[in-house]
């Protein structure tokens, strides 16, 4: 019988948490194939309007191990920079990985800065095993980041 597992990732950052939960969160699908365009071909939403229920799908270049993925918000709280959501499919759904979940919240830092928690709960199919994968979802994840974090940094008077 397949079991329900999780981890956990924290990414500190210098720039505020409301900027950085709406660049590396909210509007990832947007800058997403402008700052990663050799992993992330194109990404938009294919349901709602960014609020709960909303979908979004993102659809990657060679560089991954899948071709898309989709995922859906479950819980939105824009104050806290908090949200949930359930990966739907691509990802290792349907391959590995039976349901996926994950819990994002962005928290302000006393510098001014914030740190971003992350818990993944995830079930495997009957026989699946995670080898690498953890490992590689933490570095995407840091990578998404940092990587809105750096575009942030040069365009000070973006996602205010």
């Amino acid at each position: 019988m397949a079991s329900t597992d999780s981890w956990t990732l924290e990414i500190e950052s210098p720039v505020a948490a409301p900027r950085l939960f709406k660049a590396g969160v909210m509007d990832w699908h947007t800058l997403a194939p402008k700052l990663a365009p050799h992993i992330i071909a194109s990404a938009h939403p294919i349901e709602g309007e960014g609020g709960v229920g909303s979908v979004r799908q993102f659809n990657f270049t060679s560089a991954m191990p899948f071709s898309i993925m989709k995922e859906k918000l479950d819980f939105l709280d824009m104050e806290k920079c908090e949200c949930k959501s359930t990966l739907l499919e691509g990802g290792g759904i349907g391959i590995t990985i039976e349901t996926a979940t994950s819990h994002i919240k962005v928290e302000a830092t006393a510098n001014g800065g914030s740190v971003v928690k992350v818990e993944t709960t995830y079930k495997l199919l009957p026989g699946a095993e995670v080898k690498d994968e953890i490992t590689n979802a933490k570095d995407s994840l840091t990578n998404i980041f940092k990587g809105a974090e750096a575009y942030l940094i040069a365009n000070p008077d973006t996602y205010n």
